[in-house]
């Protein structure tokens, strides 16, 4: 565990663990990013312990959560985003200290490693967040009362051709094949059907 105790392989090893952790904030329920920001953070968190750090720095990596968290809730919040990924960067860049304010981490590797995962976490959080509010593209409920045909026999089971697809469908009373349907009701994505007359 010697090599955890070099200020760069911790750093980039802190950086992973905030990605994990902020990729988990935006895609919660998956598990992967939350485990892997576990492990990311335990490990950073043992560096932290033993080597010399900034306290102003560590705040500011906590402090950066709170315009992520309030960017990522609506859109059109971006500038909250930059200056949560702002704080992130200073904040790990500086957290081990050498002498003072000076960093231990190498500035060279700290600033590519840095503009990476900002630039990572700008594009991708960003699309996220714009996947998560778009509204879907298919209203299912826009199906009923429409209009199509039967391309099977239809009763308690079948298929219909109904805006421009083919859906699984079911009947109260047997539809046979190439009748004219209307679509009543949905049931998940098996829409029941009768006999348009």
């Amino acid at each position: 565990m010697d090599f955890l105790l070099e200020p760069n392989v911790a750093y980039l090893i802190l950086l992973s663990g905030v990605l994990l952790g902020l990729m988990a904030i935006v895609t919660p329920g998956t598990g992967l990013f939350e485990v892997g920001a576990f492990f990311c953070l335990a490990l950073a968190g043992y560096a932290v312990y033993n080597l010399s750090f900034n306290w102003w720095a560590l705040a500011l990596l906590v402090l950066s959560i709170v315009p992520f968290i309030y960017a990522i809730q609506k859109p059109k919040r971006e500038p909250y985003l930059g200056i949560s990924i702002l704080l992130l960067v200073i904040g790990s860049m500086f957290l081990f200290a050498a002498d003072g304010w000076k960093p231990a981490v190498n500035p060279f590797m700290a600033l590519v490693s840095s503009v990476l995962l900002s630039v990572f976490l700008w594009i991708v959080v960003r699309k996220t967040v714009q996947a998560a509010g778009a509204r879907p593209v298919h209203d299912l409920e826009a199906l009923i009362g429409s209009l199509g045909e039967a391309r099977s026999r239809i009763h308690e089971e079948g298929s219909v051709y109904v805006s421009g697809e083919m859906w699984s469908a079911k009947s109260d009373s047997p539809i046979p094949d190439g009748s004219s349907i209307r679509v009543v009701r949905r049931e998940g994505f098996v829409l029941v059907v009768e006999k348009n007359s």
